[in-house]
């Protein structure tokens, strides 16, 4: 007769034990994470559900610059484009990378329900040019795409991820010989470019019942001078500083700005927190990313741009807010205009008055 249960013997071997970030079967953040408790987590669940206050859709079209590949081809080296949420194709040294690709209609495990898009990419998946990489943050839905990997899995040479989240890749079909798996501040060079890992304080997981068993993870990118920095999904925590110290200054940062709430503030940044993270790292230009395409939050659509906007001016940090497809030089960033105003007149003036107060 055979046990159901394995002897120690028989038991997988853990192969991320050597990891600091491992605690038993589980990775864990630097700060611990406050008690929350069950009642808490049932009463986030019905806000969400039942509470959600107005606006948090926009009214009308989010205004896009559509983009084909032969753009793309074309485009100079370092140029940068926001495809969507934190999805940013950037190309570098004559290469494609892509950060958490999300083509998907919906930020979710069913195809029929769970967060939709305000808006559709500005390219389709099947006509962007063959990648050279792609970076993962971690793995929820929203920055996670199973469709989109799976799409794009033939046509990426390498796949860059935090521990645990490329045996998901593997599993969902990728050549486990284009998979690079990386802890925190472990870095890898590829074409005369280096990509670290770096500290976040989030969490991970895509069910119930497999929290925290892939690492979550921000990323520094550095192409000779120049230096950039992308937060993936992250509350405010001192390590900001520690990545500043030992990896900054960075030209600029692609940071999260948005699906926040004072429900949730360990996992995600209000603007200000976003704008001392900024400061913590030594940046120069900000870009808010992380939001004007999934209703993630309680919050208004575009409440995140206008906040970060005037947090920016206040602080005299240049702010970078180019539109869904717009070609951002990083070399040379420029302010871009405040887009999320066009689809929504009416808001814009109440954010006009609360600027002329100040």
């Amino acid at each position: 007769m055979f046990s159901r249960h394995a002897t120690p013997s028989q038991a997988k071997p853990d192969k991320y034990q050597s990891s600091p970030q491992r605690r038993g079967k589980r990775f864990r953040n630097m700060a611990p994470k406050p008690t929350e408790g069950l009642a808490k987590m049932l009463r986030i669940t019905w806000n969400m559900l039942f509470k959600k206050p107005a606006g948090t859709h926009p009214s009308g079209s989010i205004p896009l610059r559509t983009l084909t590949r032969a753009q793309l081809e074309a485009a100079p080296e370092r140029s940068l484009y926001r495809l969507g949420h934190s999805t940013m194709l950037i190309k570098l040294r004559g290469g494609y990378w892509l950060t958490d690709p999300v083509f998907s209609e919906r930020a979710s495990p069913f195809t029929w329900m769970g967060p939709k898009r305000f808006h559709q990419p500005p390219i389709a998946l099947h006509e962007l040019p063959l990648l050279r990489g792609i970076i993962l943050s971690h793995d929820h839905y929203d920055h996670l795409d199973r469709w989109s990997i799976e799409q794009l899995a033939a046509t990426t040479d390498v796949f860059l991820t935090p521990l645990g989240v490329g045996d998901r890749l593997i599993e969902w079909g990728v050549d486990a010989a284009k998979v690079h798996q990386l802890d925190w501040w472990q870095g890898i060079e590829i074409d005369g470019l280096r990509m670290t890992a770096a500290p976040a304080q989030h969490f991970s997981g895509r069910t119930p019942f497999d929290g925290n068993s892939t690492l979550w993870a921000s990323w520094a990118i550095f192409d000779d001078d120049l230096r950039v920095f992308f937060s993936g999904d992250t509350g405010y925590f001192e390590g900001f500083k520690t990545i500043g110290e030992k990896l900054g200054p960075f030209d600029i940062t692609l940071m999260e700005t948005g699906a926040y709430d004072a429900q949730w503030p360990y996992v995600h940044m209000q603007p200000e927190q976003t704008l001392q993270a900024h400061k913590d790292l030594r940046g120069h230009w900000l870009m808010p990313v992380h939001n004007g395409t999934f209703d993630l939050a309680m919050h208004r659509w575009e409440e995140p741009f206008e906040r970060i906007a005037m947090l920016a001016l206040e602080n005299n940090i240049p702010l970078a807010t180019p539109r869904m497809g717009e070609r951002l030089d990083l070399a040379s960033p420029h302010a871009g205009e405040r887009w999320w105003r066009e689809t929504e007149r009416a808001s814009a003036t109440h954010w006009e008055s609360a600027m002329s107060v100040k």
